[in-house]
């Protein structure tokens, strides 16, 4: 089979009714969940924000340590979400199921390696991190407890990896939601105490952390055994391991992962260059980043609606449908991203205004914000068309294509226009704009190419 070239009627992805509500039934739930973990996140941080700064200090250091793990975890997620979605495309139950047990495995197997790393080594990890002795005082029992049953995150992260590459995104949702309740729940009984139990401060929020992940496990594991469901699986029946499909599993995962890492390492060494500009340039950029972030939410969901359609349709012999469902993906994306952008550029002020009170930062959000209102739809294409290639497998390119844009680009940009040219936080900002705008055409530009239409798993 040839690659195709150019995309065999683009008009009937984006303008067929049908089509478009396959896209929004993936999309909605994960935006949802997204959504959701978001608030409850802001809420987590708030109770955790009133036991003082070093105990946010040692949650910030603990979750800083986990996102490498995290990465690892990640990739195993896009491995078995590829594999999985191809077998469902294929109509091959069987083997969806057999590709899910053997990502369980490898999720079982990090989980506990990485939980054993950070039993031995968190004072070490700490220290290197150069967190002083009162920071490191809440870090330790709460690292301890979050960190080394971080298997439990792992299992969870590629269960709801399988049941989206599976085509449902609704149970990974619920899941999410009921997971983050119980978080929120749990962290104010356990924290502060209720009804004569005085509480256990930074310790309860830990186990509220980590009960809600093991919670989250045993819902989806029930989920996935019910009979109306596409995937099950048996945890009293022998498992062996598929080295063949680890491997498989692996090659598609494993550059996920230094993405992962490569974007970390790069955002550690522009943002200790923007530290550098001044403290209220620094401040502006984490109140920008913070409501950024907010834009992320719809190319979140549209991103793993294209995941699971590519990897659908290419298992099922559609390799023109698959294109095409990549680009509808990222053509809804994108209009919704263009609506958040037009109310960022317009609501800039009144944002600022909300998130600081210092005329000089609110100046410095204004300006930023109007500079990521512009660069919307190459954000929906980084995420978006970034997820459809590696739900066909191709997990290089978009590492490479993150390794120029990130090391290349911005890195080099923010230094060059930050600091070289004094631009300040407003070239910090465009060097952004610039990675996200060449990477977006980019990747865009491979995706209509068509060369990840002949990649087998």
């Amino acid at each position: 089979m040839k690659a195709e070239k150019g995309v065999i009627n683009v008009k009937e992805f984006l303008f067929d009714g049908n089509k478009i509500k396959t896209v929004l039934t993936l999309a909605i739930p994960a935006m949802i969940e997204n959504t959701l973990q978001v608030f409850i996140g802001v809420v987590d941080t708030y109770f955790v924000s009133r036991l003082g700064t070093e105990a946010i200090a040692g949650v910030g250091i603990t979750n800083l340590i986990m996102n490498i793990y995290i990465a690892f975890f990640i990739a195993i997620g896009v491995g078995t979400t590829a594999i999985v979605a191809r077998n469902i495309g294929a109509g091959n139950i069987e083997a969806a199921n057999h590709s899910l047990k053997q990502s369980i495995i490898m999720a079982l197997g990090i989980g506990l390696i990485s939980g054993l790393i950070n039993l031995i080594f968190s004072i070490r990890l700490f220290s290197l991190l150069g967190a002083e002795q009162g920071v490191t005082d809440y870090a330790t029992p709460y690292f301890l407890i979050v960190a080394v049953p971080s298997v439990f995150l792992s299992v969870m992260m590629v269960l709801s990896s399988a049941l989206r590459g599976s085509g449902d995104t609704k149970t990974p949702m619920k899941v999410g939601i009921i997971a983050n309740i119980i978080n929120a729940v749990l962290d104010y009984i356990l924290i502060f105490g209720i009804l004569g139990f005085s509480g256990l401060g930074i310790v309860g929020a830990a186990l509220a952390t980590t009960i809600s992940r093991m919670v989250g496990v045993i819902i989806l594991i029930v989920k996935i055994n019910e009979k109306k469901g596409k995937l099950s699986i048996n945890i009293f029946e022998k498992w062996e391991i598929d080295k063949k499909a680890i491997r498989s599993i692996t090659k598609i995962g494993l550059p996920a992962a230094f993405e992962k890492l490569i974007m970390r390492s790069g955002q550690l060494v522009y943002s200790s260059m923007i530290i550098t500009i001044g403290t209220k340039a620094y401040a502006a950029h984490n109140i920008a980043g913070t409501i950024e972030s907010f834009s992320y939410l719809p190319g979140f969901g549209f991103a793993i609606a294209a995941s699971t359609l590519v990897g659908q349709r290419l298992g099922a012999q559609k390799p023109e449908e698959a294109q095409g469902y990549g680009l509808l993906s990222n053509f809804i994306s994108t209009i919704f991203m263009i609506v958040v952008g037009v109310i960022f550029y317009i609501s800039a002020p009144f944002l600022a205004g909300i998130c600081t009170k210092d005329a000089e930062v609110s100046i410095l959000v204004v300006k930023v914000l109007r500079i990521i209102a512009l660069f919307q739809p190459f954000l929906s294409m980084t995420f978006v068309i970034t997820s459809a290639l590696q739900g066909a497998g191709d997990t290089k390119f978009p590492m490479y294509s993150t390794l120029i844009g990130i090391w290349g680009i911005r890195v080099l940009g923010v230094y060059f226009l930050g600091i070289v040219l004094n631009m300040g936080l407003v070239g910090v900002w465009l060097a952004y704009a610039f990675d996200i705008s060449i990477r977006g055409t980019i990747l865009m530009t491979r995706f209509l190419k068509g060369k990840w239409k002949l990649i087998k798993i």
